[in-house]
């Protein structure tokens, strides 16, 4: 781990392009991966929509099942019980593929993710051996249950108790979660409850257990065809064996499981993203106004512009991560009986980018279907056009995996905390932010540079929220948010222009259409980011402490400006003349 960059290391020093991945250093296995999954959504998957979304009995997991006959389903699990352990790369590409099948990708995702990867992170011997090779097969169906009526972001409020019976041979389960994906097909339950209503601990539970029920299915206003529902304990009787990790440590599963499930959460945003870009793009090669493609005019080709520039900083972004999360996990000593612990704590390293790149890509999927179901025009409001489907799956990414708020405040917060533990130089790099601030900022004449712009504007933003409210700054959640935002914009603007670095370097294929879609993300983006950074500091400070820090502020951001609208004329030919996203 002391070779691999520190996880928030992207913020205080440059990165080398060819120490970042991203998705042209796919190798052979990658590639057949993403092959695979492509041929099994369009045989079996996309024919089928309809039927997934009306709820046809016994669908979804006949899908899982032919989904783990592929080996799509073993991605995490050791190859000791049956599963295929692959890297996190092919596991980010399967995520990414599966994004556009809205439901599957959440019935998928609920059993193969959250759904076992507790059991392979933390379960012991005996749970792995009981339950890991019926979840790949999917003979056994997983969910995860850890929301509840009065606890969705604050899930250590849990009410659910668990209560050791006198026998000392099983703990008593009562109360109840709602919101549980796959729980009307599950067969098996990660649960959290509450030992003594007081030590926050999971378990594995069984559906057949006697006192467990399932309620009746959600309502939803997409992914209709994905189980969705409350499940109930009343004394539910949980064999001790079945108690996962250590009782109290309940904490330290989920928040770790959290992880991992925000960077799957992207990557399914990423591919879904991708699929309303396809549909739109061809759309507008096809749909014509005052007798020519509406994808000539102007505003439309904007539209498709923005739409491939966000996505490929999205995509850029999510498979930087997975290989940050790759490499981790390679670097990590896993010869122990405690093996899926470790791996844990090696993906822990990076939950700041994990939880800033789940609200990135769900927002930019957020953005791309409205703006698809726009060039579709009425006809996007129709439930023949797969883009209405798009529009409507999307709007829960912001939710689940903790909600986009609740994943903002991690981001400083998780800055701040490591600082404090003085494992992360922050308070530093903010002094130093002051000083170089005075011995002169020249003016930034590339995008390089505005992405070195963008990384210093966010710490002139610490420093100074920092000076202001010291550790009071945690409870400043406008600011914090507003911070986020600013550690997003760096991470995301870095991860688009380095990608393109990389490609120019290669001569790689479609390297001046990258080096466009990265140019267009990191201008757009700087002005997002002096706004942001002036909403701060007026809330920060007034009279000539504020004109002092607008005028620090103003010296950051000097830079050469760009022709975007000429780019984005560019972007959108790209994509036009391929009638899709492009790369």
């Amino acid at each position: 781990m002391s070779t691999l960059p520190k996880g928030g290391s992207f913020l205080l020093g440059s990165t080398d392009p060819d120490k970042t991945f991203s998705p042209e250093d796919f190798n052979d296995e990658h590639r057949m991966i993403a092959d695979t999954v492509s041929q099994f959504l369009d045989d079996k998957i996309f024919p089928r929509m309809d039927e997934m979304d009306a709820k046809q009995e016994g669908l979804m997991r006949e899908f899982l099942v032919e989904a783990g006959e592929l080996g799509l389903l073993g991605a995490d699990i050791p190859e000791e019980y049956g599963g295929t352990e692959i890297d996190e790369i092919s596991s980010t590409i399967i995520a990414e593929k599966l994004g556009a099948t809205g439901a599957f990708a959440i019935g998928h995702g609920g059993h193969t993710g959250i759904g076992n990867l507790p059991i392979v992170f933390f379960g012991n011997e005996d749970q792995k051996s009981r339950y890991l090779p019926a979840i790949n097969t999917a003979e056994k169906v997983s969910a995860y249950a850890l929301t509840e009526p009065g606890s969705g972001s604050d899930a250590l409020s849990a009410k659910t108790k668990a209560v050791l019976s006198e026998d000392g041979k099983h703990y008593l389960l009562t109360g109840g979660k709602t919101f549980i994906s796959n729980a009307g097909i599950a067969d098996m339950f990660i649960v959290y409850a509450k030992i003594n209503g007081d030590n926050f601990t999971a378990f594995i539970v069984d559906r057949d257990t006697e006192g467990l029920s399932v309620g009746p299915e959600e309502k939803k206003m997409g992914l209709k065809g994905s189980s969705t529902c409350s499940i109930y304990f009343d004394n539910v009787k949980v064999p001790v064996e079945n108690l996962l990790f250590e009782p109290g440590k309940g904490h330290v599963v989920a928040f770790n499981i959290l992880n991992i499930g925000r960077h799957k959460a992207a990557a399914n945003s990423v591919g879904a993203a991708k699929y309303a870009l396809d549909l739109s793009a061809t759309y507008a090669n096809e749909r014509k106004q005052f007798k020519v493609p509406i994808a000539t005019f102007g505003m439309i080709k904007e539209k498709l512009a923005e739409m491939a520039t966000r996505i490929y900083a999205a995509e850029s972004t999510v498979y930087r991560t997975g290989g940050l999360l790759t490499e981790s996990i390679e670097s990590l000593d896993l010869s122990g009986p405690d093996s899926g612990q470790v791996v844990a704590k090696g993906i822990e390293e990076y939950a700041i980018e994990c939880s800033l790149e789940k609200v990135f890509a769900s927002e930019v999927e957020a953005y791309v279907v409205d703006e698809g179901v726009q060039i579709h025009g009425g006809y996007g409001y129709i439930a023949e056009y797969p883009i209405e489907r798009l529009y409507r799956d999307a709007r829960i990414r912001r939710i689940f995996e903790g909600t986009n708020e609740i994943n903002r405040v991690i981001v400083p917060t998780t800055l701040f905390r490591k600082a404090a533990k003085g494992s992360f130089p922050l308070i530093e790099a903010m002094k130093e932010m002051k000083v170089y601030i005075e011995s002169g900022v020249p003016t930034r004449e590339n995008p390089g540079e505005v992405v070195q712009a963008i990384k210093d504007v966010f710490l002139f933003a610490l420093g100074a929220s920092h000076e202001r409210y010291g550790d009071e700054i945690m409870k400043q959640q406008e600011i914090l948010a507003r911070l986020a935002d600013l550690a997003i914009y760096a991470y995301t603007a870095e991860s688009s222009w380095l990608r393109a670095q990389k490609a120019s370097a290669a001569n790689g294929q479609n390297a001046k259409h990258k080096t466009n879609m990265a140019t267009a993300y990191v201008y757009a983006t700087v002005e997002k980011a002096s706004q942001t950074a002036r909403e701060i500091i007026t809330t920060l400070l007034t009279g000539s402490e504020l004109v002092k820090e607008q005028a620090d502020l103003n010296k950051l951001l000097q830079y050469t400006p760009i022709d975007i609208i000429a780019l984005r004329r560019k972007i959108a030919g790209s994509i036009s003349a391929a009638g899709k996203y492009v790369a």
